[in-house]
């Protein structure tokens, strides 16, 4: 429970921070993600891993059908009900929405190091392209673009929710040994305050 593994370190209390600059909804999820991945289809086998960066994670090894259904149930389930019924008050309010997902990396995986600071996934959207660009154009800043990783179909969150809907959306991976501190949180929520709403701006 003290690695990247279980849950994105640092997001968190990023995303806290973040939502509070922008008076923005915060829904985040409360449990690990080697209980059940909230970002993964349910029915993927690795929604609920059974090994993680070379980790075996015992509690998943054997699980019956009825078991998994069991955690789809009580944390996936209700996790994206949550998300999708503020979306529904907001359209029926007749407000302009956009979704930012906020996630950690590790600076090491599979033996890998992984230079950039911040990452901007997506499929080529407007407010991600704009995002993008606002963020490489900050001095000292390595952002990657679809880095480090892409959004594919492993993702669930932004195509359920965002493109489904038709909604704009920005998803942002912020390096953990640059966000497992409190200076670090201030600083990068900081960063996302000032860019996004900018990002939004050049939309209209």
């Amino acid at each position: 429970m003290d690695r990247h593994i279980a849950y994105d370190i640092g997001a968190a209390a990023l995303a806290e921070r973040l939502a509070a600059r922008l008076d923005a909804c915060l829904i985040r999820q409360t449990y690990s993600r080697l209980v059940i991945d909230c970002n993964r289809d349910p029915v993927r086998p690795d929604a609920i891993p059974t090994r993680a960066d070379g980790t075996d994670v015992p509690g998943n090894l054997i699980l019956d059908a009825a078991s998994r259904q069991a955690r789809v149930d009580a944390i996936h389930a209700p996790y994206h009900r949550a998300i999708a019924a503020e979306l529904d008050t907001r359209a029926a309010l007749g407000l302009k929405t956009a979704i930012v997902l906020i996630h950690s990396f590790t600076p090491v995986m599979n033996g890998l190091v992984r230079p950039w600071q911040v990452g901007v996934l997506h499929q080529h959207n407007a407010l991600s392209l704009e995002a993008l660009r606002l963020l490489r154009a900050e001095p000292d800043l390595a952002v990657g673009d679809n880095e480090p990783y892409a959004m594919d179909a492993i993702d669930y969150t932004a195509p359920i929710h965002a493109q489904a809907r038709g909604l704009e959306y920005l998803e942002l991976e912020t390096r953990q040994d640059l966000i497992d501190h409190a200076e670090g949180q201030a600083r990068f929520a900081a960063l996302y305050a000032r860019l996004i709403p900018e990002a939004l701006a050049r939309l209209r």
